[in-house]
């Protein structure tokens, strides 16, 4: 540290699962304090107490450096923001790589805390420090609630395909040919006549006009059902796993609801959001992929350059050559869920912009495959996205 420089007072937390180990030092080099708190209020309040403590003895602003941020440190790094505190993620790929440089004594958890701190006393003078340590940057409010509301429908999503998956297989062993009925099992009017009745195989003799009466089921729809109904059969285990079938299809009926009411609610929160309305100008970009990205980038300024942006949304990768061999690698610091909205956003955005399309069919043309093709184009859009970022401008088509 230079001579100059004004004091600090660093916090180094190593954060587990229930509890979290905790060091205090100086931007001197210090260690002031080291203690171990529980993962609940009670824990917290130590925490912080102990801070303010060192805080009013030195006179010096603070700044916390944490694993997990946004994962198992919730809610401690939110405490830590709101009380203005400089907060740091630790990158833990970059902090193994950090500690195989500079290795420890020994493997204890307050050693992990510790090296926390040396990363402070590092990251101005040290590169690999200064990527194992970054500063979290301020999001705007919006931002963060889509964040979490957009995870919270892919993880409904994903539950939604599982059980779907399972129905499909156990209709085809239990009622061989019903699922010709639909192109589509997980159709809204389909699953309703699954759950029409109290019985999987009374449903092989509901007449016309009750299937009318369901929801979704017309007179073509009606007439397909009537169809099945003369050559239906089921196996043994129907009354067993019919049941089962049904559960499943109101379980999907349930996650159906709950998604779309997600999705209205994402889209009042999106047009708040100056992220996600910059990203709804790009031609392609719907309203779940500009909720996702915008809850995932957060802010534009967490990005030193449009090639750091497009590392954490999974468009570039990173050169891996040796010697004569030439050769790229994948990221491993990729927001994945990131990626995949870029990925649908960008391969939607093709087939509306005649310039890109040419482009995605010139790197076809060179033997890329078709996700390869994407990423590239999608490269080129990181650029773009992150000059309308920064410079609060819409998406405009060359014309």
């Amino acid at each position: 540290m230079s001579v100059n420089s004004p004091l600090e007072l660093r916090v180094g937390v190593d954060v587990g699962c229930h509890s979290h180990n905790v060091a205090i030092g100086l931007s001197t080099g210090q260690i002031l304090d080291e203690f171990d708190i529980p993962h609940n209020p009670e824990g917290f309040r130590l925490f912080f107490a102990r801070i303010v403590k060192q805080e009013n003895r030195h006179k010096c602003p603070v700044a916390v450096a944490m694993e997990g941020f946004n994962g198992y440190a919730r809610p401690l790094d939110t405490l830590v923001r709101g009380r203005n505190y400089r907060l740091f993620n630790v990158n833990n790929l970059k902090l193994a790589r950090f500690k195989e440089i500079f290795p420890a004594p020994a493997k204890t958890d307050h050693i992990d805390a510790r090296k926390c701190l040396e990363l402070f006393q590092l990251r101005d003078h040290l590169p690999l420090a200064k990527a194992a340590l970054l500063e979290v940057a301020a999001t705007p409010l919006e931002n963060d609630i889509l964040k979490r509301l957009t995870r919270r429908r892919r993880r409904l999503v994903n539950e939604k395909a599982r059980v779907l998956n399972n129905m499909q297989g156990d209709l085809q062993a239990v009622c061989p040919g019903l699922l010709e009925i639909t192109a589509d099992a997980g159709n809204l009017w389909f699953l309703r006549f699954l759950t029409s009745s109290d019985s999987l195989t009374k449903l092989a003799r509901l007449q016309r006009s009750t299937l009318l009466k369901i929801t979704g089921i017309g007179v073509k729809y009606a007439a397909s059902i009537q169809s099945w109904q003369k050559r239906s059969h089921f196996s043994h285990e129907a009354e067993l796993v019919g049941e089962m079938i049904q559960e499943d299809a109101y379980r999907i009926l349930d996650l159906h609801d709950k998604i779309q009411a997600l999705e209205t609610k994402l889209e009042d929160i999106a047009s708040r959001s100056v992220i996600a309305q910059k990203m709804e100008t790009i031609p392609g970009f719907g309203a779940i992929s500009k909720a996702e990205l915008a809850g995932e980038i957060g802010t534009i300024e967490r990005f030193q350059d449009e090639g750091s942006l497009a590392l954490y949304l999974g468009m570039a990768t990173l050169d891996n050559s040796s010697g004569k061999q030439k050769g790229t690698k994948t990221p491993k610091h990729v927001n994945t869920r990131a990626k995949a909205a870029m990925m649908i956003a960008v391969d939607r955005h093709r087939k509306f912009v005649p310039e890109s399309q040419r482009y995605y069919e010139k790197k076809r043309a060179e033997g890329k495959k078709h996700n390869q093709a994407v990423r590239a184009l999608g490269r080129h859009l990181c650029r773009v996205i992150f000059k309308m970022l920064k410079q609060e401008k819409d998406y405009a088509v060359r014309k």
